[in-house]
């Protein structure tokens, strides 16, 4: 039981971790194009 517990927490935040990479690299795009769009408005 307590071996089926550990392994259910891994893999939750092993998900976690995972989606939380993700979801960084997409904000950082996200805010990439923000400052592209700003740039191009002011030229």
């Amino acid at each position: 039981m307590k071996k089926w517990m550990s392994m259910t927490l891994i893999a939750l935040f092993s998900a976690a971790a995972l989606s939380a990479c993700n979801t960084v690299g997409g904000a950082g795009e996200d805010i990439s194009e923000g400052g592209q769009s700003i740039q191009n408005a002011a030229d």
